[in-house]
């Protein structure tokens, strides 16, 4: 396994009115996060916040190129990010300790957080298709470039790390920084990934190792 401290590259926020920092996406042009009680949007370049969308969000976010899907307790809302509609609703499957979530290969991938795992599900129904067991609590998930990472924060430590999709193995790990952690986490597609800070309203882009 490849080891090393992670690369802070930027630090935004902490975003004004916003305690806590759930799950965090990446629509190709802007970050949104959840907040609570507000989807929020910010211009990675400038940091400057775009706009809001009031909808329950209570833990991670994911982006399929059209639609934004949110966590809500024990379900996962579909919005229009045009509009801040509501779509349509399916039932998470941890029914509320549900903590990351994104959008890979047609599907939903949701992170468990105390029970140490993340599922395949169908974004129409809800099913699960396959179960990754981890060792530690599960915060973000993100795909990238055919590589599943995640966030993981138990106690004082807090890492993110790429893990064999099919057995669940940690084949990389970086090491946040004491006293910071990752709840929210996405790629940007390319070397960074957008990571959600927990209390302190605050997103940090960590650079992802090649």
């Amino acid at each position: 396994m490849k080891h090393s401290a992670a690369e802070i590259l930027r630090e935004y926020g902490p975003f004004p009115g916003v305690e806590r920092v759930h799950g965090v996406s990446f629509d190709g042009n802007n970050v949104w996060f959840a907040s609570g009680d507000k989807l929020i949007a910010f211009d990675p370049a400038s940091g400057e916040t775009l706009r809001s969308i009031d909808v329950a969000a209570h833990a991670g976010t994911a982006y399929d190129g059209r639609h934004l899907f949110q966590l809500a307790k024990d379900r996962i809302q579909k919005i229009d990010p045009d509009t801040g509609q509501v779509l349509a609703t399916i039932p998470a499957p941890g029914g509320g300790g549900d903590s990351g979530l994104t959008w890979a290969e047609g599907t939903l991938w949701v992170g468990q957080n105390r029970d140490r795992k993340i599922h395949q599900i169908d974004p129409e129904t809800g099913a699960i298709l396959r179960t990754i067991e981890s060792n530690r609590f599960v915060t973000g998930v993100t795909w990238v470039d055919g590589e599943l990472w995640h966030g993981t924060w138990e106690g004082d430590h807090s890492d993110v790390r790429r893990v064999d999709p099919q057995t669940g193995e940690v084949l990389q790990r970086l090491d946040m920084p004491a006293g910071t952690g990752v709840s929210g986490l996405e790629s940007d597609g390319g070397d960074c990934f957008f990571c959600g800070s927990g209390p302190g309203g605050m997103v940090r882009a960590v650079r992802r190792p090649k």
